[in-house]
């Protein structure tokens, strides 16, 4: 296994993680009741 030789600073750490964000999620709305909903997902309404 690799071993470190140097300590890696906050800063540097903190840049490396930049793009270790969760996404918004995708939602569209419902063309029947209006309502958020994932796509390709049943509504609560019943349709899709």
């Amino acid at each position: 296994m690799a071993v470190q030789q140097r300590r890696n600073s906050k800063t540097r750490k903190n840049k490396r993680r930049t793009h270790f964000k969760l996404d918004a999620p995708t939602l569209v709305k419902c063309p029947s009741c209006g309502e958020l909903k994932k796509p390709h997902f049943m509504c609560a309404c019943g349709n899709k």
